[in-house]
């Protein structure tokens, strides 16, 4: 079971310094460019990580923890930062071109559940636990390990460049990246580097949908629902007529439209008129301006059901993001990476549990498709999902890998990722991708001919498209993960 305490939070941050120190005595004793001698630093953080999931905003110890880590490597560290308590940029180097690494830190809530290959869900006062379905304890474990190994390299190389690791909180729907962005955080980047856990091994260029996301309040009059209907008007009325509405005009938008909501409130018991309900809206296309026309059909369908129900709404935008602008020559430099590092080697017991939880997939584990890279392709793929990391790609270019944490055919925001992010399999493929970070970086360090490839490719590729972010000036919501 988890131990969702800051005793073992604590003791777990003295076990990470303990082994960073250690590590560090053998640096002279190994290739200086080698993330191998900080697999014992990255395993600690994602297993503290896993072991005491926090949702976004929320993730005061995971940024602490990775905040200490480099402090102790020589690192300077701003925190709280773009008004984002667990938000920090810590930087290491002297002078030359900036390599930004982006480290995500937030679980999901209702998703934690033990490292095992069948469900079980971690219950306590009849509520599941919150846990790591994104593999973002992973994300931020391979990302300092490669910052560490960076920060060798410079110290051998100490006028080739700098590197910034942002500590980006909330990407999961609080879009923490964006303020971010918009604070002008990443003005003196030249190229940002990421990663993300996943089913498979890539560099392949993506692309993503852009999203917008935010919460309808509907307030209403209470009433006794069976001896006086007619005195209370139902907030739950005006949630339910916008859904409706809303699922109507699925017919008549553009292709690749993505359109998700949860009921957050509802109610309080079936014999009181409701006077406040809640939904919770996602919007998504492949290009922003769709999506900012279809927040607005989604706004009027809310504000028509508050009209026709007689309630009052008010609308809260938590989220927007833009979708990834893809660099192919950074994707190439990084599947170079891919290709040079040693595969990824599952122990025999880590096999037998991919069998076992493959199963509950539906799908036939094999060890040689687990451990082999996709084959590359400059075709640029459309990814179904969301991401602030994409108006991180409209400042600088961007490139991001996956890495094989996941047996193949596992969804992200499952209870399996959840498992096997916090299992060897989940950190072996944690370790390849910050290999890979680490040698992109520096393959864009040691030749200046690779960062102009790169800065040239985003020049063309944003040409004279305007960015402009999706929250306005709003302050992040610093509350919408809160119970």
């Amino acid at each position: 079971m988890k131990k969702i305490v800051n005793q073992g939070i604590a003791a777990s941050l003295l076990c990470v310094i303990t082994s960073f120190a250690n590590v560090a005595l053998a640096q002279n004793q190994e290739d200086v460019t080698s993330t191998n001698k900080y697999q014992p630093v990255m395993k600690q953080i994602a297993k503290t990580m896993w072991e005491s999931p926090e949702l976004g905003f929320l993730e005061h110890n995971s940024s602490a923890l990775m905040q200490k880590v480099l402090t102790e490597r020589g690192f300077t560290v701003k925190a709280g930062i773009a008004g984002m308590p667990t938000a920090f940029v810590a930087q290491y180097g002297e002078s030359g071109p900036v390599i930004g690494l982006l480290a995500e830190m937030d679980a999901l809530p209702g998703m934690g559940v033990n490292n095992t290959p069948d469900k079980q869900p971690i219950v306590s006062n009849d509520h599941v636990h919150d846990g790591h379905a994104c593999g973002h304890n992973l994300f931020a474990g391979g990302v300092i390990g490669s910052a560490l190994a960076l920060a060798d390299y410079l110290d051998e190389h100490p006028k080739q460049g700098r590197i910034k690791v942002f500590g980006t909180p909330a990407e999961e729907g609080g879009s923490g990246k964006v303020y971010m962005v918009r604070e002008g955080l990443f003005n003196e980047v030249d190229v940002a580097l990421h990663w993300h856990p996943s089913d498979s091994t890539t560099a392949a260029p993506y692309t993503s949908l852009a999203n917008k996301s935010g919460k309808f309040r509907f307030y209403g009059v209470a009433a006794h629902a069976a001896a006086a209907p007619d005195k209370g008007r139902s907030a739950l009325d005006g949630v339910e007529a916008m859904n409706m509405m809303v699922n109507l005009m699925r017919e008549h938008v553009p292709d690749g439209t993505r359109i998700h909501y949860v009921i957050t409130h509802g109610g309080t018991a079936p014999n009181i008129v409701p006077e406040f309900a809640e939904v919770y809206y996602y919007v998504r296309s492949p290009e922003p301006a769709v999506v900012l026309s279809l927040w607005d059909r989604v706004t009027n369908a809310a504000n028509g059901a508050a009209l026709g129900t007689q309630t009052k709404v008010e609308v809260e935008v938590t989220g927007g993001v833009w979708s990834v602008l893809p660099n192919v020559a950074l994707s190439r430099l990084a599947d170079q990476a891919i290709l040079a590092a040693k595969p990824i080697e599952l122990s025999k017991d880590e096999q037998q549990f991919a069998k076992k939880i493959s199963q509950t997939l539906n799908h036939s584990f094999s060890d040689d498709e687990h451990s082999t890279a996709l084959p590359f392709s400059e075709k640029i793929a459309v990814w179904s999902a969301s991401t602030d990391v994409g108006d991180v790609s409209w400042q600088v270019p961007t490139v991001g890998i996956s890495s094989a944490t996941w047996v193949r055919g596992t969804p992200p925001h499952t209870w399996q990722a959840s498992a096997m992010s916090g299992t060897g399999i989940g950190y072996k493929g944690m370790y390849l991708a910050s290999d890979v970070l680490t040698k992109t970086a520096i393959s864009l360090f040691a030749d200046p001919d690779n960062l102009k490839a790169a800065k040239k490719e985003y020049l063309e590729r944003k040409d004279s498209l305007k960015y402009k972010s999706m929250i306005g000036d709003r302050a992040p919501a610093l509350e919408y993960r809160k119970k």
